[in-house]
């Protein structure tokens, strides 16, 4: 049946409270997994919870992932409570409108700091546990077309999801090189219809200008290829899925 892998497994998702995160957190959550929710609005996280009704297993911890001690504490909470963590899926994520000759430097950190260091944070403690529980388990990062190639003025967002590609396979790498059954992969979607566009612009009204111009893909659409990796047969390992709308041009 699918998703019977995923029952009772613990599922750790960042970014859940909205977009690619809360279909990805929903689907693990309805395939019977153990759904721990991070996410900077717990309000968001609730009413999540609340919707996947009383026979859902979902756990919500307010956190920034910015705030590399609140990752760390978040783990060991869930440690507590579960023993550890089995999936990982590293969502949170964002970009800035923020070119390279005039972007702030504000701007910069945060995105180098939630979507590398955070991840990178994030897989580490995820691993720390897999590793103890048996040494098998599954990490996926939620990278971005970005991270193969250069949009027009995104300078600094797309080296952040260069960045996720190297850290993929850098872990890839460090398991096979200990024989780990732990398994890796990446999603890079393009346009997705989400939160992204006026967090980006830092504009309500952008969403329009971004996604009016043709068909997008929906995060419901991310959330399937994640559920596909997740139960593949054991020994196998889908490293990257490149996925765009049939309308998107670049």
């Amino acid at each position: 049946m699918v998703g019977s892998s995923l029952v009772g497994k613990v599922a750790l998702v960042t970014g859940a409270s909205s977009g690619i995160g809360e279909a990805i957190a929903r689907m693990l959550a309805e395939a019977g997994a153990h759904v721990v929710g991070l996410a900077r609005r717990g309000d968001r996280l609730a009413a999540l919870r609340d919707s996947l009704g009383p026979a859902a297993r979902f756990t919500a911890i307010e956190c920034d992932v910015r705030d590399t001690d609140a990752i760390v504490a978040a783990f060991e909470r869930v440690r507590a409570a579960t023993g550890g963590v089995d999936i990982l899926v590293n969502n949170a994520g964002l970009g800035r409108d923020a070119p390279l000759m005039s972007g702030t430097t504000e701007h910069f950190r945060e995105m180098l700091e939630v979507n590398v260091l955070a991840l990178a944070v994030c897989t580490r403690e995820a691993v720390a546990d897999m590793l103890r529980r048996g040494d098998a388990g599954h990490v996926i990062h939620v990278s971005s077309m970005a991270a193969h190639r250069v949009p027009q003025g995104g300078g600094m967002y797309s080296a952040t999801k260069y960045a996720v590609r190297s850290l993929l396979e850098g872990l890839r790498q460090e398991l096979r090189a200990r024989g780990s059954k732990i398994r890796v992969g990446a999603v890079s979607p393009g346009y997705v219809r989400t939160e992204f566009a006026q967090v980006y612009a830092g504009d309500p009204t952008a969403a329009e200008g971004m996604y009016g111009r043709f068909t997008v893909l929906e995060a419901q659409d991310v959330a399937e290829v994640v559920r596909g990796m997740l139960v593949a047969p054991p020994h196998v390992q889908i490293h990257d899925v490149l996925m765009r709308s049939v309308d998107q041009p670049d």
